[in-house]
């Protein structure tokens, strides 16, 4: 049987749970998770952007594919 670790993140997010939080709550911390992700995202692709050179009509071309 494998027993898998949790997470930093998932023990953080268990503490929150632990306090009951409303709906409206919840809602808010998923949003704030969602920003949080999609800004590392658009950060991490602006820096490949930036490293390997690509410029707009590279990827206007790779999504016209």
């Amino acid at each position: 049987m494998v027993t898998n670790k949790l997470s930093s993140l998932q023990l953080e997010l268990l503490k929150v749970y632990s306090f009951s939080p409303s709906e409206e709550d919840l809602k808010q911390i998923k949003q704030l998770l969602a920003n949080y992700f999609a800004d590392k995202l658009i950060t991490n692709v602006n820096q490949s952007i930036n490293k390997n050179n690509i410029s707009d009509e590279d990827i206007e071309n790779w999504l016209n594919e």
